[in-house]
């Protein structure tokens, strides 16, 4: 069921979604949509009917798309500031681009590994930091950052994402710290596996979870003003366990 209330507590001004075709922040822009302006950032931005028919049919009151291609760090700054610039402040931006990799590949191809870590953590922490900017001398706004359980405790399995999403838990909790008292709110979100297109044809790992479950969790954070959302919320004690098993079991661990 959707938080139909979350956008009402939400930072005024326009929802940001960068990464306009991921499944779950295109949920958490409809939940955020009505009465706002949206701005979908992405790749070919001309090719977001779907979703900006989605995003319009939730109530927006404006949907515009804009190029972005999160690799590309050096123009990060430029497409924020064009986004205020043509669109108004920002009021909640949503970091929702990333990639899962191939493991294997990775282990074999130096290339690979890098461009899930660049895509994953590198890219990531350039647009945090120009967001956090720009936030900040406005002295208002809400971030949201999508890390993972893979991050709480790196796997065998995909140590890889497992260790970009690591850096980038560690990245954003420190900037949370760095934000508190300037008017600038990160919601910091910890979900486990999702069923959806980026894990179609891999076997669901317990306690999973839909886009439509982790966006209801993301309004409900910024709704009630959390720091860090576990999805499900199942998935906090059980990390907090899991961190204490030996190296040696969880080594054979099969996810």
């Amino acid at each position: 069921m959707k938080d139909t209330d979350s956008e009402a507590d939400a930072a005024p001004g326009s929802v940001l979604l960068l990464g306009g075709r991921s499944e779950i922040g295109l949920e958490v822009a409809t939940r955020l949509a009505p009465g706002r302006v949206v701005i979908l950032a992405a790749r070919r931005s001309g090719d977001l009917e779907n979703e900006v028919a989605a995003v319009r049919d939730a109530g927006a009151t404006e949907v515009h798309c804009v190029e972005f291609d999160a690799d590309r760090v050096e123009s990060h700054a430029a497409v924020l500031s064009q986004v205020v610039e043509a669109h108004g402040p920002i009021g909640v931006a949503v970091l929702a681009f990333g990639i899962l990799g191939d493991q294997a590949r990775a282990e074999a191809d130096a290339a690979h590994a890098l461009a899930v870590v660049h895509t994953d953590y590198v890219a990531q922490i350039s647009v945090l930091t120009h967001l956090a900017n720009l936030l900040r001398t406005r002295g208002s706004g809400q971030i949201v950052v999508f890390s993972s359980v893979a991050g709480m405790r790196v796997r065998r399995a995909n140590y890889v994402y497992g260790s970009a999403k690591a850096g980038l838990d560690g990245f954003a909790s420190g900037l949370a710290d760095a934000l508190h008292g300037t008017g600038v709110r990160l919601l910091l979100v910890r979900p486990g596996f999702v069923i959806g297109r980026m894990t179609e044809g891999m076997t669901p790992a317990p306690f999973s979870s839909t886009p439509q479950q982790v966006a209801d969790a993301v309004a409900h954070g910024l709704r009630t003003g959390r720091e860090k959302v576990w999805v499900p919320g199942l998935l906090r004690p059980i990390f907090f366990l899991v961190r204490l098993l030996p190296q040696a079991v969880w080594r054979r661990l099969p996810r």
